[in-house]
């Protein structure tokens, strides 16, 4: 498994901010990395790289070269919903974390002051310093929690007790 680096994201709102940012900081930007970039902020939203790859008619391997290089300088992050691949998101706009639907595959981003009751409570029982931003929060959203609850519901009352019978 590979560790997900803990760069400090840079600021950015716009692609030639994100550019000016990773100029600045002595990176060069290849034509290949550009292109990933401009695909991430026509994405907005968490993306696998493979999609990146055919999306762009580079090759896999190229893109996951750039993304990581692109993650290691705090531009992007790569985070994991459920049992999927990883996907890539850009960080300088704003930082989000994630909940995911593991029936439905609803993902819900979270800003991240959202979640610091829950981390503090975490590090209040447990000594624990929790992070959010590589892997999702997995559980059943809304909609498919009462869908649970009422099919528990039918099943508690059993055949006998069937209503359309």
């Amino acid at each position: 498994m590979t560790a997900a680096p803990q760069t400090a994201p840079l600021h950015f709102d716009t692609i030639d901010e994100a550019i000016d940012a990773l100029r600045k900081d002595g990176r060069r930007l290849s034509t290949a990395r550009r292109l990933v970039l401009e695909a991430l902020f026509a994405a907005d939203r968490p993306v696998p790289a493979q999609e990146l790859s055919d999306t762009l008619e580079v090759d896999v391997t190229s893109v996951y070269r750039n993304l990581e290089m692109l993650e290691r300088f705090g531009v992007v992050r790569h985070v994991h919903l459920g049992h999927g691949p990883g996907l890539y998101v850009l960080v300088g706009r704003r930082e989000f974390e994630y909940l995911y639907c593991e029936r439905c595959a609803t993902v819900t981003p979270v800003e991240v002051h959202d979640l610091d009751a829950i981390r503090d409570e975490i590090e209040t029982r447990f000594g624990l310093t929790a992070r959010f931003t590589h892997f999702a929060i997995v559980g059943l959203c809304d909609r498919c929690a009462s869908r649970r609850e009422s099919r528990k519901r039918r099943a508690s009352r059993g055949p006998h007790n069937d209503r359309s019978q």
